[in-house]
């Protein structure tokens, strides 16, 4: 994996807890997912799922934990994988009833 030379961590995450988002490239098995050989698919360009944790990778870039519903496997993913599936409140967020 390849990280851009910016420092991502320095703003806040592009993705909030409880977003939707869909996987623009398929991800595979870089070797840190547990049961799967190297190089397996992960997930598949198009699929849907919902961020449940955030953390960092290497004090430089988000990874951003997705459990995909249909596969039911949580992956880590980075922000240049995914984009929002649709704008909607986070999870995190009171709403105005």
């Amino acid at each position: 994996m390849r990280l851009s030379e910016d420092i991502e961590i320095d703003s806040p995450p592009i993705f909030d807890l409880g977003n939707r988002v869909r996987v623009l490239k398929k991800i595979r098995n870089d070797g840190t997912f547990p049961g799967k050989d190297k190089g397996a698919p992960l997930a598949d360009t198009g699929d849907i799922g919902f961020v449940v944790s955030i953390g960092t990778y290497l004090q430089r870039a988000y990874i951003y934990s997705v459990h995909f519903l249909e596969s039911n496997q949580v992956v880590g993913c980075l922000s240049r994988e995914l984009e929002l599936a649709e704008d909607r409140p986070s999870l995190t967020e009171p709403v105005d009833w």
